[in-house]
């Protein structure tokens, strides 16, 4: 097949898995942003998603959808360490038609999955996993959204760990929105300039959506 045999289709696997990733990441951003506006609210949210069977087909879909995304990843980076073989040790500096995100995509994408499985630790293990499993958490009910971000984002160090994993999401994105598009064919150059001002427009504020959570909880603890 040779969406798998063929390195061009390795590369649209990697560019539709990471463009449904995008969405979700949109979707679960804009589902965040409710807790800032109303705690109520984003319970009420949590409640509707909870681990109804359409919430665990959506979690199974994620799952395969990350996993493969991160498999093809790897795929391609030793395809392309290969290809390159001693050559990759002859330039030592960087040109300056590539982006620094281009280059560390491997790096970027395993700080971003170690920071995914914190947030799974975080989040999914204490509410919807305990609602599978019939449990609670000590720290509230499994539909209480509102107060494990309080009680996450009072932490410090968590704090710290989500700007870090959110800044290496944001380069990764950032490169990874536009590159996809050229993949799939949207590569003209005047269009691929403009994908590229978009996809930072769109992936800053996708990050600044998330970072508004965790800082506005942050500081809300202090007082």
């Amino acid at each position: 097949m040779w969406l798998i045999d063929s390195s061009i289709g390795r590369k649209v696997v990697m560019s539709v898995s990471g463009g449904a990733l995008i969405l979700f990441l949109t979707f679960h951003m804009a589902m965040n942003c409710v807790a800032l506006i109303s705690g109520e609210a984003y319970n009420a949210v949590c409640e509707f998603l909870g681990a109804n069977w359409y919430a665990q087909v959506g979690t199974y879909g994620l799952a395969f959808l990350v996993l493969v995304h991160f498999v093809f990843a790897f795929i391609l980076t030793i395809q392309n360490r290969k290809a390159r073989g001693s050559q990759r040790y002859a330039v030592t500096e960087r040109p300056k038609s590539v982006e620094w995100a281009s280059q560390n995509m491997l790096v970027l994408g395993i700080i971003v999955a170690l920071g995914l499985c914190l947030h799974l630790f975080n989040f999914w293990s204490k509410m919807q996993l305990q609602e599978l499993l019939g449990t609670q958490s000590s720290i509230a009910a499994p539909t209480d959204g509102a107060a494990f971000i309080e009680y996450t984002f009072s932490k410090w160090y968590y704090v710290l760990a989500y700007i870090v994993w959110l800044a290496a999401l944001w380069f990764h994105l950032s490169h990874g929105f536009w590159s996809a598009l050229q993949t799939l064919g949207w590569n003209g150059k005047t269009w691929q300039c403009r994908w590229q001002v978009i996809g930072n427009i769109y992936v800053t504020l996708l990050v600044l959506g998330f970072v508004a959570v965790v800082l506005t909880f942050y500081f809300k603890s202090l007082c």
